[in-house]
């Protein structure tokens, strides 16, 4: 031990050392004592505050939790939506998401409410369907068959047209001649010109000849919309077809709320007429087929209905006031809103399916 040492541990000896313990006197140890009888904290009981985090370790955490949940957000939107409240059961009547693919299964159960004319979708999944052209879902375009990606964007676009100007163009609803959507058919299709023809001057159609297999029509005198909305839910896809056709194939399902044409009281009883199309259409090559520019020719459309009316076709629809309750017991159940389920299409132009099916729901 050096001297400077030694001299060190002679001082701290007698003075004793700044940080050495301190045997406390007889007067704080009684002290102590009573305070713990006081507090009933058993002898040797001490308190810690917990080891506050750093800050640096918090920041990793979280980042690496956000970043978990920008994972599985950018994979399973639709079930994380599910998650907070957003699902398909239709509990809290948020917007469904748009419809990008073929659903697994029936819409989920809603309260059993009649609509009004104030609210004339209450009751229904379509309640929380987009409005119009906004719930057809337009896939993202690329390269296919003969045209380029800009070309099959547009032919997508026109396709929407179509369904916009045969489903909801207001003037059609009331029975017009559906000129825009005849616009955008290949006037070289004999096939379906003639049907055209055919369809939209005869007073009694056949169920071949039914201008409603393409176009929606109510009687001005019999039946009227409820308001300027139609609830639509549905998409496009499309594919290579025949001869390098882009082959566009539509599945869109219409609500249209109608009531009486002759009664507007308040309580005047409102009837959805719920209507299902699929569509399939074929952009055809100029060089191999003849067409015009912008138009297309129909492969294939069929058509599923309910409230639309069962008896001998007339070329509008029939929503059945006052008889909607009065169904056989024994007839055929459908539900209208179920979008899992394929339309037939075996026999290629398909008409309404024959006599009564009564919908689990309307």
């Amino acid at each position: 031990m050096s001297e400077e040492e030694w001299e060190r541990f002679l001082r701290e000896s007698v003075a004793g050392a700044a940080e050495a313990p301190v045997e406390p006197s007889a007067r704080a140890r009684e002290v102590e004592r009573r305070l713990r009888e006081r507090s009933g904290q058993p002898a040797g009981w001490r308190t810690y505050a917990p080891a506050r985090p750093r800050r640096r370790t918090g920041r990793y955490v979280t980042g690496l939790v956000a970043a978990v949940v920008l994972l599985v957000v950018g994979l399973f939107p639709e079930q994380v939506v599910g998650w907070f409240g957003g699902s398909d059961d239709g509990r809290d009547g948020a917007p469904l998401a748009a419809e990008s693919e073929a659903p697994r299964e029936a819409p989920g159960a809603e309260p059993t409410l009649r609509p009004t004319l104030a609210e004339p979708f209450r009751g229904s999944p379509a309640a929380r369907w987009a409005d119009g052209a906004a719930g057809i879902t337009v896939p993202p375009a690329k390269a296919t068959g003969w045209m380029d990606a800009a070309q099959v964007e547009r032919a997508l676009r026109q396709s929407r047209d179509f369904l916009v100007a045969a489903g909801l163009d207001s003037r059609v609803l009331r029975g017009e001649r559906p000129a825009k959507a005849i616009a955008l058919l290949n006037p070289h299709q004999k096939d379906v010109q003639e049907y055209l023809r055919t369809a939209l001057s005869s007073t009694a159609p056949s169920p071949t000849t039914n201008p409603l297999l393409l176009f929606s029509r109510f009687r001005t005198e019999q039946a009227r919309l409820v308001g300027d909305v139609v609830k639509t839910r549905g998409r496009l896809a499309y594919r290579k077809g025949k001869r390098g056709a882009v082959e566009v194939t539509a599945d869109v399902t219409f609500v249209y709320p109608v009531t009486p044409a002759a009664d507007g009281g308040r309580d005047a009883e409102v009837i959805r007429t719920i209507v299902r199309r699929k569509v399939v259409m074929n952009w055809d090559d100029p060089a191999k087929v003849i067409t015009e520019p912008g138009t297309m020719s129909l492969v294939s459309y069929a058509l599923d209905m309910t409230n639309g009316g069962c008896s001998a076709p007339t070329g509008y629809f029939v929503p059945p006031f006052g008889t909607a309750d009065e169904q056989p017991a024994d007839a055929h159940q459908v539900d209208p809103y179920d979008r899992s389920k394929p339309i037939d299409t075996s026999n290629g132009t398909t008409a309404p399916r024959n006599g009564c099916a009564t919908a689990t729901r309307s």
